[in-house]
């Protein structure tokens, strides 16, 4: 599934491809296509086995957060959070090639939120939307709701009614009740800085029963476990999409050879170009917007990027690193392009250091100096400047790929793009 912000500005970039380019020699021996594929899957298992291995880990703190909440429980549970954040966002290299996973997404990784929808908000966020019913409706604080007119039963606050009757209510896309991020929202609550300094700061107390602030705790408390268990049981879906006898890794290697590179390249582009590049990144940098940054209430925004980026090369290398530090490995795109033009494969395997290296000074920026939103703020020039060298590299890596997919002589590629880097001129136009 595309985010909203994607659909809005949801423009399609279709690569141009020449057929028979090969501006170098080869220069090792081809793999085999399914060889590919397999470590394409082995990688996925793994990116997915571990993100549910530290969901169940972030449950653990939750657990311990609402039995005893205090700032050092709360603290805890936040760090287990950003945790789980790693392995989960080195996975997006498998959307946009692979229709299970765009179909899912959505259930885990959706943003922007109406959180207004979830619990309490500022003052300053308003009271409510032309565009959306919901925009405070605050379930937690109301045991009923009315979606499209009609009344609904919220009295009990659980799986069931968070991902079928909230999620998407009234088919407004920002109605996100599940997943990583109404799980951040509950731990953080609303970042109310803006390009300030800080992150959201909710109070251990609003879990604290007997010591309640803000009221309704034991009502947040039931959205909070069944958010995490709603989303252990979604990273577990997938897991098992992935497995040996799997539905994503079977429709994979029944497909042709150029079918499986088709669905892993458009992957890789898309992600590169118009969801990274443009939407969660260059957008936000155009509009000196924090609420564009993807891990908003948390400031985990800088980790987010990296991750990504990551994942993105991870799938071109045909290797992955585990939480736990094992390695998965296997026959790469990297070979494949290596043995048809090997400087092909030298510029991409550089862009995408390029891009690293960019992606790691944005990185330590943010833990030294200011938080992603404040680099992104209007009047921050140096700031600016790391984030455009990020998008710079994305870019770049996207025009290796697209030399790759020529070498490889693969037809009819298309990437997902962005008004933000395809028409700037449209971003912010009524």
């Amino acid at each position: 599934m595309i985010n909203n912000v994607m659909r809005q500005f949801g423009a399609v970039m279709t690569v141009g491809l020449a057929l028979g380019v090969s501006g170098g020699a080869a220069s090792a021996a081809e793999p085999k296509v399914k060889d590919i594929v397999n470590t394409y899957a082995d990688i996925a298992h793994a990116g997915y086995e571990d993100s549910l291995l530290t969901a169940k880990a972030l449950k653990s703190k939750l657990e311990a957060l609402v039995q005893s909440p205090t700032s050092k429980t709360l603290a805890a549970a936040r760090k287990a959070w950003i945790a789980a954040r790693v392995p989960y966002q080195q996975t997006e290299a498998f959307r946009f090639g692979n229709e299970v996973v765009d179909n899912w997404e959505g259930k885990v990784n959706a943003w922007p939120l109406d959180e207004g929808l979830i619990d309490y908000v500022s003052s300053d966020y308003g009271d409510s939307s032309d565009e959306n019913d919901l925009y405070t409706a605050n379930v937690i604080a109301n045991k009923t709701i009315t979606i499209g007119g009609k009344t609904v039963d919220a009295s009990t606050i659980d799986k069931k009614l968070i991902s079928e009757t909230l999620h998407e209510a009234g088919d407004v896309e920002a109605n996100v009740a599940t997943g990583y991020h109404a799980i951040e929202f509950l731990l953080w609550g609303q970042d109310l800085n803006g390009t300030g300094k800080g992150a959201g700061n909710r109070p251990a107390t609003d879990f604290d029963k007997k010591n309640c602030s803000n009221g309704n705790c034991d009502r947040r408390i039931d959205y909070l476990m069944a958010a995490t268990d709603l989303l252990i049981d979604d990273l577990t879906e997938m897991t098992g999409h992935w497995s040996k006898d799997g539905s994503a890794r079977k429709t994979l290697l029944a497909a042709s050879d150029s079918e499986a590179l088709n669905a892993i390249f458009t992957g890789l582009g898309s992600l590169s170009y118009g969801e990274l590049a443009g939407e969660r990144i260059k957008l936000g940098l155009m509009l000196h917007d924090p609420e564009e940054e993807h891990d908003c209430f948390s400031d985990n925004t800088h980790n987010s990027h990296f991750y990504d980026a990551l994942g993105i090369q991870n799938v071109y290398l045909g290797r992955y690193k585990r939480v736990n530090g094992d390695v998965v490995s296997g026959a790469s795109i990297s070979d494949l392009v290596q043995a048809r033009d090997a400087k092909v494969d030298s510029e991409l395997r550089a862009r995408l250091e390029t891009t690293m290296t960019a992606m790691g000074a944005m990185v330590k920026r943010a833990e030294t100096t200011e938080a992603y939103d404040q680099m992104i703020g209007e009047g921050n020039d140096e700031g600016n400047a790391v984030v455009q060298a990020v998008v710079d590299g994305l870019s770049g890596q996207t025009q290796a790929l697209e030399r790759a997919i020529a070498a490889l002589e693969l037809k009819a590629i298309q990437f997902e793009g962005s008004d933000s880097l395809d028409a700037p001129e449209k971003v912010g136009a009524e």
